[in-house]
């Protein structure tokens, strides 16, 4: 039986969480060109507390398919509990055109859980892959689904899903496991541990060369044992990149944080992590799922 993590006292936020912002006139230019094409980055939806980092390298990540998720996980500040919008039918273009604007060497796709329409969103990601190397024929592309999972059509569905995005050739092909599986019901709500490992499982049987990537947040309530757990379960399907990060609480109606990981102990669990045969380990407070994506091995 999951169990729900119980409310610690609050307690104020560690120095090593803070980070800069960045220059206003970085964040800016970013910002403008997002936000004039009407489309959305989880840096901005998700107040990641990298974007002031990661815009003045001129990076982002996209957020297809609206701001709006179809499902209602208690660590996500994506806005939920309403219905999506419709498809834009020319975001794909216009985030091809942000990356050129941009000059993205490495550009990361990921998108809201869209449980609404008949493919979960897997042919748009195949679109928007298509449109930004058609403008930018030497970026990088890779993709951090989710697990597709919703609807109709069960596991043969599901399969399919994942195949449409595999044969559109990322670079790497991301999907978070969130959190131990202990946790995964208070968490995760609509997901399944079991369901996201066969997610990366499938794209590894499908292109064996496919690299890929998830990532676990920390703070949530779970031991060192079971953090050491999943990633061996993630091992043993073949996943070649890790992210370690600290669980921030977006809002007093999310979870609360248990417990603050110092910095030394996301350096020694990336140790393990590499010992286990991760090819490419970031683990430390302030990582998230994209941060220095580029900067893995090719």
């Amino acid at each position: 039986m999951n169990s729900k993590p119980a409310s610690p006292p609050l307690t104020p936020m560690p120095a090593w969480l803070r980070s800069p912002l960045g220059r206003a006139s970085e964040l800016s230019t970013v910002q403008r060109i997002i936000k004039q094409r009407g489309i959305h980055t989880i840096c901005e939806e998700g107040r990641c507390p990298n974007r002031g980092e990661c815009y003045a390298q001129g990076t982002a990540t996209f957020l297809l398919m609206g701001p709006t998720c179809t499902r209602a996980c208690s660590f996500c500040q994506v806005d939920k509990g309403h219905a999506p919008m419709p498809l834009d039918p020319q975001e794909p273009q216009k985030v091809a055109e942000s990356v050129q604007l941009l000059g993205l060497q490495y550009v990361v796709l990921t998108s809201v859980a869209r449980d609404d329409l008949p493919d979960q969103g897997a042919g748009w990601f195949a679109q928007t892959m298509a449109a930004v190397r058609h403008l930018n024929p030497k970026t990088q592309i890779e993709v951090l689904t989710p697990d597709f999972w919703g609807g109709t059509g069960g596991a043969d569905a599901q399969q399919q899903r994942i195949a449409t995005v595999v044969q559109a050739q990322p670079a790497c092909y991301n999907h978070n496991l969130e959190t131990v599986r202990r946790l995964q019901g208070p968490v995760r709500r609509g997901a399944n541990y079991e369901r996201s490992l066969r997610v990366l499982a499938q794209v590894k049987a499908m292109d064996a060369t496919m690299p890929t990537k998830s990532g676990l947040m920390l703070g949530l309530g779970e031991t060192e044992a079971e953090i050491i757990e999943a990633l061996h379960d993630l091992r043993e399907v073949g996943c070649d990149r890790l992210t370690l990060g600290q669980y921030l609480r977006p809002s007093l109606a999310h979870l609360p944080v248990q417990h603050y990981w110092p910095p030394e102990e996301f350096d020694r669990l990336g140790a393990i992590a590499r010992d286990l045969g991760f090819s490419h380990v970031r683990s430390g407070p302030l990582v998230r799922s994209s941060y220095h994506a580029g900067q893995a091995p090719s």
